[in-house]
């Protein structure tokens, strides 16, 4: 049974990411990415893009530690960012296990209450989930005949979605769709075991309204806005590495980026497969070519992946070597 379970959290996750990738990369043709790379991409954009991918991270941890405070917990600021970049590169490999791994990471090296920082983490996902959802709400409003079209390439327009589904998309549709159900059940069995325990749901309270008790209520504001704004540019900023997306302005670059995030949604790592697809289509009702919108979200997102991966192999160094006082 625990080896099932180990096959469903990390084999049908990457299977589903790979089932997508093969799909929308089955006729690329290889030199081209080496040519593209090589000879048409500017480095120097996609290199002061990075930092905004750490800095949006570096945001998290900073704000994470401020709705700890009330709560009665005071981890150390360095610690805080090194769980939020360990949880990062984790869901890598396990999509969502990062959430869980940087509440353990706070408990092995702080000595913080597990339940009261998972109740932190859902408070600040309830806040980004609200302010995601004021900026598709912004963006749909400046940008209305992108997404009707959108919805018209993808299937998703209200009146022909069961007709204009393609097979594949009914496959991904019900993988995704078991998927999240199996992921729901498996959470909910982990909850209702620890919810036996009365202190478990007494912290996980305490944890939920600690933000209700923040030094600096505006200052949260300014943290959550600004991880966001870090993410946008994160993306935006990459552009201007190639000239078929360098002309399309800040507003298309905001579409795909939020279209993006809710590609993210679905459970394989990273985003991988979804992301590329979504991100992909947005581009070519921009006007850029298939060949090109391929490339540059394979590019693109591989680069960003790397970076988070590093992220958490130099934190995973600097917590081990913690009790030298290396880092």
């Amino acid at each position: 049974m625990q080896r099932i379970r180990k096959f469903l959290k990390i084999g049908v996750p990457l299977a589903l990411a790979a089932g997508i990738l093969w799909w929308m990369y089955r006729g690329v043709r290889w030199e081209e990415l080496t040519d593209a790379v090589s000879h048409k991409m500017l480095w120097s954009w996609m290199l002061l893009s990075l930092p905004f991918g750490v800095l949006a991270q570096v945001l998290r941890a900073v704000r994470w530690r401020q709705v700890l405070v009330p709560a009665g917990e005071s981890p150390r600021l360095s610690t805080c960012v090194h769980a939020v970049f360990l949880s990062y590169a984790s869901s890598l490999v396990v999509p969502r296990v990062g959430e869980v791994l940087r509440c353990g990471v706070l408990k092995r090296y702080e000595g913080t209450n597990f339940s009261c920082c998972v109740g932190t983490v859902v408070t600040e996902r309830i806040i980004d989930t609200v302010l995601v959802l004021l900026l598709s709400l912004l963006t749909f409003l400046t940008q209305v005949p992108v997404f009707l079209d959108f919805f018209r390439h993808t299937g998703v327009s209200a009146g022909s979605l069961f007709d204009r589904f393609s097979a594949t998309g009914w496959i991904v549709t019900v993988a995704c769709g078991l998927f999240a159900v199996l992921c729901v059940w498996l959470v909910s069995r982990r909850f209702q075991f620890f919810s036996k325990t009365k202190s478990f749901v007494s912290d996980l309270r305490s944890g939920l309204l600690s933000v209700r008790e923040v030094e600096s209520p505006l200052l949260f504001l300014v943290y959550s806005v600004g991880i966001w704004v870090s993410y946008y540019l994160h993306f935006y900023l990459t552009f201007y590495c190639f000239d078929f997306t360098a002309g399309l302005g800040s507003l298309a670059a905001l579409v795909a980026f939020v279209v993006g995030t809710f590609a993210v949604l679905v459970p394989t790592p990273n985003g991988a497969g979804s992301w590329h697809f979504a991100v992909k289509t947005v581009l070519v009702l921009y006007g850029v070519g298939q060949t090109e919108a391929v490339l540059y979200v394979l590019i693109v997102h591989t680069i960003q992946t790397l970076l988070v991966a590093l992220l958490g192999v130099w934190s995973s160094a600097c917590l081990a070597l913690r009790r030298n006082k290396a880092c």
